[in-house]
């Protein structure tokens, strides 16, 4: 059995399709409290652990540090030492806000990180206390999620079409949106191998191709979805934000495709199945 840390986001969702995953909410596993996480762990005793729960309010976060750096990073950090001394795997979570979020070249794992905000200060604790905890570990960074659950940029498109014919949407933040189905599907990948290949342990890159702005991502969204919208592409300095977003988001994903075996995501495809699934629901 696989424990899953988080149940209601997006990857935690889809991780819950599986039938070797044990998915647990925050009332049964709350990251805010690291002791009582340790405690859930080996109660269980699973052969691998996921960690798809953390605190993802990127604003939020610049006035709560604090108990971002508890869930974000302390707590990954008690489970990997948790995993160390059970000998399981662990894949974790990450994000590409651990880096400066300037220039062009897509982010390489072995980057220099230099995160801007709080958000990503707290997800470079949990990296660094990972990498220090002496356990197997995967720590998956990944971008711009999107899925038919939660709430994502997806969905607010769609939300906003409802009663709008035009939007401002930014253009200069360039990332690849990574369906959520696809990084479940990797994280299950990468725990069954690092079961049996501790080898491999490491950090890792995953998001999906090709990259996009978010103004470009939101045109598509719309002809796919047979939306009339007009995107005007707008600059971010026009929409200054607590937290400093990064214009550059791009992940460099070879080591991954390469020590694992996998493919990186065409989301242009994954977007036409979410928009059926979403379509469906209605």
């Amino acid at each position: 059995m696989i424990l899953v840390f988080g149940k209601t986001g997006q990857i935690a969702t889809e991780l819950q399709h599986s039938s070797d995953v044990m998915s647990l909410g925050r009332d049964q596993a709350d990251l805010s409290d690291p002791v009582a996480c340790v405690k859930v762990i080996k109660n269980y005793v699973p052969r691998a652990i996921i960690n798809a729960a953390a605190y993802t309010s990127v604003e939020k976060a610049e006035d709560e540090e604090d108990l971002a750096t508890i869930i974000n990073g302390h707590a990954p950090t008690e489970i990997a030492r948790t995993c160390a001394e059970m000998q399981i795997p662990l894949v974790h979570i990450s994000s590409d806000y651990v880096f400066e979020g300037s220039g062009k070249a897509a982010w390489k794992p072995c980057d220099l990180t230099v995160p801007q905000t709080a958000y990503g200060r707290s997800k470079l604790v949990g990296e660094e206390g990972i990498i220090g905890s002496g356990a197997t570990y995967a720590i998956l960074r990944t971008s711009w999620v999107f899925s038919a659950h939660g709430t994502n940029f997806v969905k607010t498109m769609l939300r906003l079409s409802e009663t709008r014919d035009s939007l401002s949407v930014v253009a200069d933040q360039i990332g690849g949106p990574t369906p959520a189905r696809d990084v479940s599907d990797t994280c299950l990948t990468i725990a069954q191998q690092l079961q049996e290949d501790p080898s491999k342990s490491g950090t890792y890159h995953y998001s999906g191709a090709p990259n996009v702005s978010w103004a470009n991502f939101a045109s598509e969204i719309f002809r796919q979805a047979s939306c009339t919208v007009n995107v005007t592409p707008v600059q971010t300095a026009e929409y200054p934000t607590l937290a400093t977003r990064p214009l550059n988001s791009r992940l460099d994903c070879r080591t991954t495709i390469n020590t694992f075996g996998l493919k990186q995501p065409k989301w242009g495809i994954s977007l036409k199945e979410i928009l059926k699934e979403l379509k469906a629901k209605v």
